[in-house]
């Protein structure tokens, strides 16, 4: 398991270590290419300033390329950088922002020309369908836009083929796929001109999954309930996770801005094996480590947060029982002092 170099983890699990800190200092103390995965989602470049710390628009692609200068050098030969970063609107207008794309492009620039040497493996894409209807005066009051509700998601690396293995995440086959592999397929040539051959027909114990992520169940681990696409539909609203009940329970100010458990679950298959190591610098609630350490993967999370890694800490402190057991403690004492003021009173 990794650790970094005098410096004391903020909470340590069987397979992680959670950092607290700006991880414009901490990454240079990681050791050079012991990174399998960084799998993370920034700060985005947002209109309106958030509680977890925004930059803006006009200073965010310079921003990112500190971080990403120390991602090029901790990464393995073979590793990849995954980044959730979601569109922006420019304020006062009707009109997209394009830093995202401005960002992938000096990402991938050689570095003799000023990039960080990156190449652009493929775009996955983040369907969240309880994303706001913003911005409110070009969506809801004048109706000239349609609701935003996708995130792009870079899948970048440094080498032209990283390791990744789409056999690790297939989907369960459809039944029409079923059908016909128990009656046979017979080799023609589709209306696309696009020749299918009777190796079409083969079973090969899964789907390959297209670069769309569907996991609205939201259930970590299992990639059977995933759509095979490079869409990842999922949203990030669940009120009864084990999280968001523990950070109720002991007052801790959770992560407004968490990703699904479906996005590091799809990264995390694709492109590690059991046994490597998976990055999160920008950690937050820490579901990519939860996931990591879920799917047997040592994990690296790191944020500028304390209240964060305070909540952080419960996806690996609680399960499902002993959280209803800590809210039936909490409620018995919310009655006693009821029961308490009522008496004086």
């Amino acid at each position: 398991m990794l650790r970094i170099a005098n410096l004391e983890p903020y909470f340590s699990t069987k397979m992680g270590n959670a950092y607290l800190g700006d991880s414009l200092s901490i990454l240079p103390k990681i050791e050079p290419q012991s990174i399998d995965l960084i799998c993370t989602s920034p700060p985005f470049a947002l209109e309106r300033k958030k509680a977890y710390g925004n930059v803006a628009e006009n200073e965010y692609v310079a921003w990112f390329l500190q971080f990403a200068k120390e991602f090029r050098r901790i990464l393995k030969p073979k590793g990849s950088l995954v980044i959730d970063i979601g569109g922006a609107w420019i304020k006062g207008q009707p009109v997209r922002s394009l830093y995202h794309f401005q960002l992938v492009i000096d990402l991938c620039k050689p570095l003799e020309n000023g990039g960080c040497g990156f190449n652009l493996a493929q775009e996955l894409y983040w369907y969240n369908p309880a994303k706001l209807p913003t911005p409110a005066e070009w969506v809801t009051v004048r109706r000239e836009r349609v609701k935003d509700a996708v995130d792009t998601v870079w899948w970048l690396s440094l080498d032209k083929h990283p390791k990744a293995d789409n056999r690790r995440i297939l989907k369960a086959y459809s039944d029409s796929q079923k059908k016909l592999m128990v009656n046979g397929y017979k080799a023609k040539k589709r209306p696309s001109e696009h020749v299918i051959s009777t190796k079409f027909g083969k079973n090969n114990n899964g789907a390959i999954r297209p670069n769309l992520i569907d996991g609205v169940e939201e259930t970590p681990h299992k990639m059977g309930d995933l759509v095979p696409v490079n869409l990842i539909v999922a949203a990030n609203t669940s009120s009864m996770d084990a999280y968001l009940r523990a950070c109720r329970i002991h007052n801790i100010k959770p992560n407004p801005a968490r990703f699904p458990a479906a996005l590091p679950e799809f990264v995390i298959g694709l492109c590690t094996e059991t046994g490597d190591t998976v990055l999160d610098p920008f950690a937050g609630s820490n579901m990519t480590g939860y996931i990591a350490e879920q799917m047997g993967r040592h994990w690296v999370a790191i944020d500028l947060n304390e209240e964060y890694l305070k909540g952080a800490k419960f996806r690996f402190d609680y399960d499902t029982k002993s959280i209803a057991e800590a809210e039936r403690i909490a409620k018995t004492k919310e009655q006693v002092q009821v029961d308490l003021d009522m008496v004086r009173g």
